[in-house]
């Protein structure tokens, strides 16, 4: 097998923010595949990220963001060490979401956070939109449709982020991604948004 060079091996740590031990091996995996080689890692990556998420993060900082004067949001971002915290892509991290809150209002953090009142009144309205006779079942399987539209629509973690340019990448996938690079779990812990002249409901 021809040997990775150390310009290539660099060229990947470059793109994808992952240790340089890693992308040599996964050059060396893909055969001096640079886009394999990504996939490789991007694979590896989100799994080690998933082992990441459920470590302990109290550590992080508080982000804020004005608009105009007229809008403004603060939002508690968490990691693992003050080390992180620090880091520069850690910080845009932590401004970027404040900014997406101020943009796209998010209602709740995540699905998990949606009380069981607020679902089953959704869900009441979303039967009362099923028209026709249809069966239990797909009614059941249009609820559970508009119910995670519903989700995309409110909640931080499922809304895409608004500085995507493929409108694919959600707030959640943003956050993965992170992990993976800084190699903490990271967590948004709480956020307000407030609009001058709004009443708090």
């Amino acid at each position: 097998m021809a040997e990775v060079k150390a310009t290539t091996v660099k060229e990947l740590r470059e793109k994808t923010g992952v240790g340089m031990m890693q992308c040599k091996k996964a050059l060396t995996e893909s055969g001096g595949d640079m886009e394999r080689a990504v996939e490789i890692l991007r694979e590896k990556g989100l799994a080690s990220a998933q082992k990441k998420m459920g470590r302990s993060a109290l550590q992080g900082l508080i982000a804020s963001y004005i608009h105009m004067d007229k809008l403004g949001v603060m939002v508690e971002v968490n990691c693992e060490t003050d080390f992180v915290a620090k880091t520069d892509d850690f910080r845009e991290l932590a401004k970027d979401i404040a900014m997406h809150i101020a943009a796209a209002n998010p209602t709740y953090l995540g699905p998990e956070d949606v009380p069981d009142s607020v679902i089953e009144k959704e869900k009441d309205i979303f039967r009362a939109q099923v028209t026709g006779d249809k069966p239990a079942k797909i009614i059941e399987q249009i609820l559970e449709g508009k119910l995670r539209k519903f989700y995309d629509e409110s909640c931080l973690t499922e809304q895409v982020f608004v500085k995507d340019p493929d409108g694919k990448k959600k707030i959640k996938d943003l956050i993965t991604e992170k992990v993976t690079k800084l190699g903490e779990n990271i967590v948004i812990r709480r956020f307000a948004r407030f609009g001058l002249g709004e009443t708090q409901s």
